[in-house]
């Protein structure tokens, strides 16, 4: 029998800063799982008693003090914890499982946390540049040898498309939007032959985004958004996603992150 799972995406700048606002999209859109980025707690600190409240009794955890960190917190079972350390240094910015109902067996999720990669977009000047793009480049190796059915979720920080950022012009030369980012993000893409499934719901020709700068003194009104969250599919998986949102209104929660959540339907 068909079971339906949605699977939510949230860079949540800081669980435990952001309380409120996790227990409130816990209540109102409740997803079966719930992928969370720079999550900034260490494991042993992660707010568990609040998931399990909301019925998430299953989580896989990768945390370390004050930056970064990942989790992935569950209604149904999750199975075989695996973390990459496609940063080359330690810092948790992934975690994945296997997603562990009868109708989901073998099928992976991946919960990435790509780095943001500073602000000028020159690697002599920013190391931070080049070690997004090193990043991007062993996500490609791996995705080469992604051999199941697998859902890749996070924060990309890249916005590959034209109408995944305010202004194409304006920021073809401001990180997450410059040429280099955007061949790497789309060789990663090739070498999975992955699925971007908003696009999928939403025509590339109609703005969408993800993320607003905390900078905007009226960031609704102005809308300088780009699209940094996203959620792929390999190929066996493309039909099993029924819909794809990007929940806007969370951005103007109380205490908010800066970006907002994701959420893709499936049926399998």
């Amino acid at each position: 029998m068909p079971q339906n799972i949605s699977i939510a995406s949230w860079n949540i700048n800081s669980v435990r800063a952001r309380l409120d606002i996790v227990e409130r999209f816990c209540k109102e859109i409740a997803p079966d799982i719930l992928c969370l980025q720079e999550t900034k707690v260490i494991d042993g600190l992660f707010p568990e008693g609040l998931f399990r409240q909301f019925g998430y009794r299953h989580m896989m955890i990768n945390g370390q003090p004050m930056h970064h960190g990942v989790a992935i917190v569950s209604k149904v079972p999750l199975l075989n914890r695996r973390v990459e350390d496609w940063q080359a240094n330690g810092e948790a910015r992934h975690i994945s499982a296997e997603i562990g109902t009868e109708s989901t067996k073998g099928v992976r999720l991946d919960n990435v946390y790509i780095p943001a990669g500073g602000e000028v977009p020159d690697l002599e000047a920013n190391p931070k540049f080049g070690q997004k793009l090193a990043f991007l480049g062993r996500m490609t190796e791996w995705s080469k040898t992604v051999d199941c059915p697998t859902i890749l979720t996070g924060d990309f920080n890249v916005a590959p498309l034209e109408h995944d950022v305010w202004s194409h012009k304006q920021l073809v030369n401001v990180v997450s939007h410059t040429k280099v980012e955007l061949d790497l993000l789309a060789e990663l893409k090739s070498a999975g032959n992955w699925t971007d499934i908003a696009r999928e719901f939403v025509d590339p020709s109609q703005k969408l985004y993800t993320w607003w700068s905390y900078r905007a003194q009226d960031w609704e009104a102005s809308d300088r958004g780009r699209r940094l969250d996203h959620m792929w599919v390999t190929p066996d998986l493309k039909d099993k996603a029924k819909s794809h949102i990007v929940h806007k209104a969370c951005r103007s929660w109380g205490k908010p992150s800066d970006h907002a959540p994701i959420v893709t339907e499936f049926v399998f």
